[in-house]
């Protein structure tokens, strides 16, 4: 029973242990850890967004004009009134 009740307090120990080391070792490496998840979503979503887009720019882009007209539009040589009579 005593050599039982050993095993169970050894690997207690060992839990705990195991558990404050983990611990330790995230507290440790949290900001690299966060800059490679942040590095592998902006690498995601880049390549997402790179596939995606020729599709998006070719759909909404018109046809280019094959011949268009003057730069400047002509000004009117007649005008109304610019003042109304009463």
């Amino acid at each position: 029973m005593q050599k039982l009740i050993n095993v169970i307090a050894l690997l207690s120990g060992l839990t705990s242990a195991a558990l404050i080391g983990g611990s330790a070792y995230v507290l440790i490496n949290k900001d690299a850890m966060i800059e490679s998840a942040k590095k592998a979503a902006i690498e995601q979503v880049t390549a997402s967004i790179t596939e995606a887009l020729p599709g998006m720019i070719s759909g909404a882009m018109p046809e280019m004009p094959k011949m268009t007209g003057g730069a400047i539009p002509e000004i009117p040589t007649t005008t109304g009134p610019a003042i109304p009579g009463f």
